[in-house]
């Protein structure tokens, strides 16, 4: 048969890189590719018991459907952490619960793009974000970024071209690619653009949590005066990914055309991983096992950097990230990294080509490093391999 299918799908493609990466199921790679929580870090034990307890207790309620919003103790314990740690005034009434912030991005095509919409973000950025964005057939706008993150003049400038903008998307801590975090000042002046130019500002902070040296900053949303920044987050950086369970924070009013959008999608989120992750949070100590992650992952990202510089040209440049699970290189401008990654496979290694971050552009000679899944011992080597491969490619 031969399918009538909407305009958008002429838009959603297959990816070259991704077809490439699949390769980086075979056991013997070392792949620096996804952003993948180290797995030996998950509280399996706890959380077994944190589920015989639930399904004890109240297994009739953890096994039914619920409401859209989300289980209430959950959203009251999101909405306190948030305040205590970024500075917001939430309560449970702001906060949505949604499957992982990935389905924030989605959700906020539905609410705020139309076709042919612009929506303005850090470049480069989240290659995932892209992906839920294009799919409501919106155009994108590219703001330059310095070690300070998005340039506010450029930004502005931006806004004076495209006037009837909706939407800017930003990742402040610790942003996916890059591992950069955004000066205080930044933050404070987009607050202050996106209230003197009505467009609303997505905050991503699914890494937030995963600060390694520094102090926390305070988040966009703290500083938003105008109620036009709404912000992600998520458990599955700090907790464990299976469970999909993240949110989305905003004023009562938005956060009610999320839930109506969310209605028509699922409904709801899994009642039980919900009610699971808010027992977890009241029988164990949820920072004690914040730590345990940040220290492995501090070290895991100074073993990276160490061996960046042991096997790389002395002239490439590096992020070297205050948190987060990513940092990022740019080497040469004669060479392209996709055909880097194929040399690369060929020694068992892989990481993702920085391509898949510019919506517009494409910087062909970057490429991303994930630092979090890997041990020690397997980031040295890997790395090392990339090294040769590099040699190899520039000869």
């Amino acid at each position: 048969m031969e399918y009538k299918y909407a305009k958008r799908m002429s838009s959603v493609t297959a990816s070259e890189i991704r077809e490439l990466l699949k390769l980086t199921e075979q056991p013997e790679v070392i792949s620096f590719a996804g952003g993948l929580p180290a797995p030996e870090l998950f509280p399996i034990e706890e959380i077994k018991a944190v589920n015989t307890y639930v399904l004890d207790h109240n297994g009739e309620h953890a096994l039914q459907y619920a409401t859209t919003e989300g289980h209430q103790p959950l959203r009251e314990w999101i909405a306190m952490r948030m305040n205590a740690r970024l500075g917001t005034s939430f309560c449970d009434e702001n906060i949505l619960i949604t499957h992982g912030s990935q389905q924030a991005l989605d959700l906020s095509g539905k609410v705020f793009l139309d076709e042919g919409d612009v929506v303005l973000c850090e470049s480069p950025t989240y290659l995932a974000a892209l992906s839920a964005f294009k799919a409501y057939s919106c155009k994108f706008a590219e703001i330059p970024t310095d070690e300070n993150g998005m340039i506010m003049s450029e930004l502005e400038k931006a806004l004076e071209k495209y006037p009837t903008a909706k939407l800017i998307y930003v990742i402040p801590d610790f942003q996916n690619p890059t591992g950069r975090t955004w000066s205080l000042e930044r933050r404070q002046q987009l607050a202050e653009i996106s209230a003197r130019y009505h467009v609303a500002v997505l905050e991503d902070n699914p890494y937030g949590e995963l600060r390694y040296e520094g102090d926390f900053l305070p988040s966009v949303k703290s500083l938003d005066r105008a109620g036009n920044v709404l912000c992600t987050g998520t458990f599955s950086k700090i907790f464990c990914p299976g469970y999909r369970i993240g949110w989305i924070a905003g004023e009562k009013e938005v956060i009610r055309k999320y839930v109506l959008v969310k209605q028509g999608v699922d409904l709801q989120c899994n009642t039980i991983a919900q009610m699971v992750i808010s027992a977890y949070l009241e029988k164990y100590d949820i920072d004690v096992h914040i730590d345990k992650i940040r220290e492995v992952y501090r070290k895991r990202r100074d073993t990276a950097i160490e061996a960046i510089r042991s096997a790389f040209p002395s002239d490439i440049k590096f992020t070297k990230p205050e948190g987060g699970l990513f940092l990022w290189i740019e080497l040469d401008e004669k060479i392209d990294t996709t055909r880097l990654l194929e040399k690369c496979l060929e020694h068992n290694v892989a990481f993702v080509p920085g391509t898949s971050f510019f919506p517009n552009t494409k910087k062909c000679n970057t490429l991303r490093i994930n630092f979090s899944n890997m041990p020690e011992d397997k980031i040295s080597e890997g790395i090392m391999r990339i090294g040769r491969a590099l040699n190899e490619f520039t000869e």
